[in-house]
């Protein structure tokens, strides 16, 4: 008599579907079970199956298409979303992202101040603990798209500025302040996945196990001087960038 799987139900609905996707059973590009028809079928509820299908995404396995269900990952699928990256002119000459992508802001960022850690001041080129303007944002587009935000402005940027006096707008706005001031501005990313940490999955509603694309942003004068830096944290489970060379 065979013994009695005592594995959580979860990851019996978890293994089973990876056999069926690895011995072709389920073949890549098609879609998996509905959640109903496996919690029909393994006695379960429809949280317990997701929970399965999380364990999958973190794998690799699938992918969810939202409004279609989840599919098993093929090498040649593509991604639901591609966002391209960088900085142009709008119209009415701000500054505006190259996705197009309208955003707003859960609550309005507030300006606080922090001290520069040894890895940002490297990139912004200035002493280790230097103060630094710090915004913080968590961004809402349509259809459910989400990012961190995170400006960083040092306080040596901006003496005999009027930003001594008053702090500087967050970004993008800030582009504008900068170039207000005489500076001519370029941009570089630097571009890494990592895992979340948990006030960070929480905030991007990330299933266990996905991580994100931290993107940062240097902006520069035109003699490469580094005058801001911001951190972009995008969900990085169904997502491509695309940069113009």
């Amino acid at each position: 008599m065979p013994a009695e799987n005592t594995q959580p139900k979860y990851r019996q609905i978890a293994d089973y579907l990876r056999r069926g996707i690895l011995d072709g059973t389920f073949p890549a590009g098609q879609p998996l079970p509905s959640e109903e028809s496996l919690a029909k079928q393994f006695g379960v509820t429809r949280p317990t199956v997701r929970q399965g299908l999380t364990e999958l995404r973190a794998s690799g396995l699938v992918e969810a298409i939202m409004g279609r269900g989840t599919f098993v990952r093929s090498p040649h699928s593509r991604p639901a979303v591609t966002r391209p990256r960088g900085v142009r002119h709008g119209k009415d000459a701000n500054y505006v992202e190259a996705d197009g992508i309208k955003w707003t802001e859960a609550e309005r960022p507030v300006a606080t101040r922090t001290d520069a850690p040894l890895a940002l001041a490297d990139l912004l080129r200035v002493p280790p603990g230097e103060p630094l303007y710090t915004y913080d944002a968590l961004q809402i587009a349509e259809p459910g798209l989400r990012q961190l935000h995170r400006t960083y402005v040092p306080f040596s940027v901006l003496l005999d500025t009027k930003y001594e006096e008053e702090a500087p707008p967050p970004a993008p706005e800030l582009y504008g302040a900068l170039a207000d001031l005489g500076h001519e501005l370029h941009f570089t990313e630097y571009l890494r996945p990592r895992m979340p940490l948990p006030d960070q999955a929480q905030a991007l509603r990330l299933p266990e196990g996905v991580p994100v694309l931290v993107i940062l942003r240097v902006t520069l004068d035109e003699h490469d001087k580094p005058l801001a830096l911001e951190e972009f944290q995008l969900p990085g489970d169904d997502l491509e960038l695309s940069y113009t060379l």
